[in-house]
């Protein structure tokens, strides 16, 4: 009786010790602004995880964190992460990606999403070797895909401009594939550059007497200011075009975007597998979505008076 007893508390031990490990996943979250598309992405990403067996309330327990497009404070969230010692840190957007992945030092593994150039981030070498235990999936623009775009809706349009925030990365790489590609769909790119939201209103009373219209990048805090960027652009009767659908639904007037839950939904799938141990971080190539959709806003449309082709038509999608 005496050894039933043991073999009974044995397996009860043995069973306590793989509920506290199926518990003891514990992610920090960061994202580094509040706007619809990094809030997209953190949805997909807990779909992906959920999708893995990974269930928060369950067998996950999230920190979650938001920079408000300020990098002293990614820097704190980033750091007060290593500090509670997570089990994966996850960034969203480039600043706080980038953040996480200093503040781990190559102890905790880091996963990105919503970065637009890897390399240029520091995630990646030229070849898309992993430096390091991070991954994730970018969220390149079909850059020659919206100039096309563009140049359908709008056959007269010479010049495009673009503002974006100096110190983010992927903005300024945005801008060097935009500048190469745009004189062979006749345009011009005159962009300008801000180092915090409150440099905007001046900016864009500048650019916008330069420009026949805007396009907007994956910059984290024009995205965050979009309200007052389109309230400036139609006073000047200029059409803003977005870069996902988000914006579009804010009043952008089309943009060939990513859909930003499947890109999240991707890179939950990728951290299952790093939280499972059925791979590291590094052994894992960042990942991307390559087919755009075409996103417009109908009731901007006729504001400017913009007819689709029968090629627009037959592929855009509303966004409500």
């Amino acid at each position: 009786m005496k050894r039933i007893i043991t073999v009974i508390i044995a397996i009860a031990l043995i069973a306590c010790a793989a509920l506290a490990g199926a518990e003891g996943y514990t992610i920090g979250i960061g994202q580094f602004a509040e706007h619809g598309s990094l809030d997209n992405c953190r949805t997909g990403f807990l779909e992906g995880l959920a999708e893995a067996g990974i269930v928060e309330g369950e067998n996950l327990t999230i920190s979650y964190q938001n920079g408000q497009a300020d990098m002293g404070i990614t820097q704190q969230i980033a750091a007060q992460f290593a500090s509670d010692k997570v089990d994966m840190m996850v960034g969203i957007a480039t600043p706080m990606a980038q953040a996480c992945y200093n503040a781990a030092a190559g102890s905790i593994p880091t996963i990105f999403t919503a970065v637009t150039d890897p390399v240029a981030a520091g995630f990646v070498d030229a070849d898309g070797n992993a430096v390091g235990e991070v991954t994730g999936t970018s969220d390149a623009l079909p850059i020659e895909a919206q100039l096309k775009t563009i140049r359908a809706m709008l056959p007269d349009a010479a010049k495009i401009g673009i503002l974006y925030t100096t110190s983010e990365v992927n903005s300024i790489s945005a801008i060097e594939i935009y500048k190469e590609l745009a004189p062979a769909y006749g345009f011009e790119i005159v962009e300008s550059g801000i180092s915090t939201s409150a440099d905007i209103p001046l900016a864009l009373d500048a650019l916008l007497t330069k420009v026949d219209c805007m396009t907007n990048l994956t910059d984290n805090t024009v995205v965050s200011a979009l309200a007052l960027v389109l309230d400036k652009a139609n006073a000047a009767g200029k059409p803003v075009f977005g870069s996902e659908i988000e914006q579009v639904k804010l009043g952008c007037i089309a943009a060939e975007g990513l859909d930003y839950i499947a890109l999240g939904r991707q890179t939950g799938l990728m951290a299952a597998k790093v939280l499972k141990g059925e791979a590291k971080a590094s052994e894992i190539p960042y990942e991307i979505i390559t087919e755009p959709g075409l996103y417009v806003n109908s009731a901007v449309l006729e504001q400017f008076g913009v007819t689709l082709s029968d090629e627009l038509a037959a592929r855009a999608i509303e966004a409500e």
